[in-house]
């Protein structure tokens, strides 16, 4: 199908739900189940449970007998209660990564109590839009210290619509961020997979959104995640690449195939440096990432080096793009915000 399509399904009899663009799959939602009992953006009250001397962090004892580690440190001591989010997805034993700044996420506004402030998506370009959505927000807020960021769906939505998700938001945030005695307890649980599509794939609008039991056998999505599961990527006139992840980092190697004319190794280069995110993305796959380019001259890197800047540039996760080793392999740091699918695939 042309256009843009939400599909909201199931996979592995579990809630999911799949972002579809000109019928290439573009971002995928799952319900991480059992691998992740508690889920990124889930937020709880933890314990402190050992300062981390040296290193800036302290270990946080979570409920469920779960363990985290949060980076700040500062004002904190042990055995306090603390606030905390879920950021990301930790290592197999490993501690979960936590963060202190708490973020309520709606279709049209974030709620940010740790941060102060009325800020608009830059993709609303419009001044007198902007201006009139601050006084809105600011309207909405009232005396309270939260800060609060309209997204860019806000641009096209009716006021009272607006008004109402950012109110039970705030309400939300209010009532949170004074559970701050007691001990370890889940206050608010990682949304739902298609409660998700919801809020992140509402701008733009989508040409069409699919539901039901076999949506993603229709739309074509089963067969997008059966090739994910594999390690090969094709790419254009017979290269391809191959992705695979190891304990301390992701692979990433790329082949040209039969392909030896002089412009081969740059034009496959570009192809993987493209579609990178991509695939780290609907694979799950965060840490360090090392790809193994084909040879290409060292003045061919700065084409690389733009090609990958423009890939990462409107990716959500935070990515570092660290750059060429001694041994021309290039270095990657990716956030790992999602549970890998080979391991939800139940894959081994």
């Amino acid at each position: 199908m042309k256009g843009r399509q939400v599909v909201l399904g199931r996979f592995r009899g579990n809630e999911a739900a799949a972002l579809m663009q000109d019928g290439q799959l573009i971002d995928l939602i799952l319900d991480p189940g059992p691998l992740a009992a508690l889920a990124p953006s889930a937020i709880c009250r933890g314990v402190v449970e050992r300062l981390m001397k040296g290193q800036g962090g302290v270990f946080v004892r979570l409920p469920g007998g779960e363990r985290g580690y949060l980076r700040e440190r500062a004002g904190l001591g042990e055995g306090q209660p603390v606030l905390v989010q879920i950021s990301g997805v930790a290592e197999e034993s490993k501690a979960i990564p936590l963060s202190g700044r708490l973020l309520f996420r709606g279709r049209y506004g974030l709620v940010t109590p740790a941060a102060p402030g009325i800020n608009v998506s830059r993709r609303i370009r419009d001044s007198e839009i902007r201006e009139a959505l601050v006084g809105f927000a600011q309207a909405q807020l009232g005396e309270r210290s939260h800060g609060l960021i309209l997204r860019s769906a806000s641009a096209h939505a009716g006021r009272d619509e607006i008004a109402g998700e950012l109110k039970t938001l705030i309400d939300l945030a209010d009532r949170i961020t004074a559970e701050t005695g007691g001990e370890p307890e889940l206050l608010l649980d990682s949304a739902t997979p298609w409660e998700q599509a919801w809020t992140e794939w509402a701008d733009p609008e989508p040409d069409a959104v699919e539901e039901g039991e076999d949506s993603f056998e229709d739309c074509g999505v089963n067969d997008a995640i059966d090739a994910l599961l594999a390690t090969g990527i094709a790419l254009p006139m017979g290269a391809h690449a191959v992705i695979e992840p190891t304990r301390a980092l992701i692979a990433v190697d790329v082949n040209t195939g039969r392909d030896t004319t002089p412009a081969a190794s740059l034009k496959a280069n570009i192809a993987l440096a493209r579609d990178l995110p991509r695939q780290l993305r609907l694979r799950g796959l965060g840490g360090q990432v090392v790809v193994d380019f084909a040879p290409v001259p060292k003045r061919d890197r700065v084409v690389l080096d733009q090609a990958l800047r423009a890939a990462f540039k409107g990716d959500g996760t935070e990515t570092t793009l660290i750059g060429w080793t001694r041994m021309g392999l290039y270095e990657i740091s990716r956030k790992r915000d999602r549970v890998p699918l080979v391991r939800l695939a139940g894959e081994d």
